[in-house]
């Protein structure tokens, strides 16, 4: 059981969770995304000031570590690895898809259904995969350019839940279809707790001198004229 300090800055919406034994303590969030450089060590610093916890007391720091904002998810990992070294503490690396399946199922509750979290990764490409109920992923995270025949074969087997920023896109080119589900979701730090928890207990350190973002797709720097 651990005392875990959680990131996330993969996306437009940051925060930062404090988790003991798996369970929340306590979660600050930042919607502005060009403001997570200069928040994140706040919320930090607020979230262990008022649990009157130290920095030593703490056993690991956890991070969204992709895909998501390439400035997101730098800004997240460079925070998370200056804490870690600073404070002599392990990297746990979480998968942002996964932590968004992992949210949407505790806040659904159903068994049943695939989880299909969607990031937006500009015109019709999306990052995403699938999940089961337990976070057994089915689909591994990729960059998809969608099309209406996208997902056909899983909608054919299972109800799929449909959810973030990407998933809007989706809706509007899929044909009906019975299996689809689509709902609402607000990325939060607080989703990764299960997933860190588990990761710390496993001993699945990332290494904190050549861990970087895992972005999925190489950044794109426009030409000159």
């Amino acid at each position: 059981m651990a005392l875990i300090l959680n990131i996330d800055t993969a996306t437009t919406r940051g925060s930062v969770s404090l988790a003991q034994d798996g369970k929340v303590l306590d979660t600050l969030v930042n919607e502005q995304q060009q403001d997570h450089a200069a928040t994140m060590i706040l919320f930090v610093q607020q979230l262990l000031e008022s649990h009157h916890i130290t920095a030593a007391a703490l056993d690991a720091v956890a991070v969204s570590a992709g895909p998501g904002s390439y400035t997101g998810l730098r800004v997240g990992v460079a925070t998370a690895k200056g804490l870690c070294y600073a404070w002599n503490k392990p990297l746990l690396a979480i998968s942002t898809l996964q932590m968004m399946a992992q949210g949407m199922h505790s806040i659904l509750g159903e068994d049943t259904a695939w989880y299909c979290p969607m990031l937006d990764a500009r015109r019709q490409e999306v990052f995403t995969a699938i999940y089961d109920a337990a976070g057994r992923e089915l689909l591994p995270p990729q960059a998809m350019i969608l099309t209406p025949e996208a997902f056909s074969a899983e909608l054919a087997q299972q109800k799929i839940v449909f959810f973030g920023d990407g998933s809007a896109k989706w809706a509007q080119l899929l044909p009906p279809q019975a299996h689809a589900l689509f709902t609402e979701y607000e990325i939060n730090a607080a989703h990764m707790v299960p997933l860190s928890e588990q990761a710390f207990q496993q001993k699945s350190f990332a290494d904190l001198a050549y861990f970087s973002p895992f972005y999925l797709k190489p950044f794109y720097f426009p030409q000159k004229s």
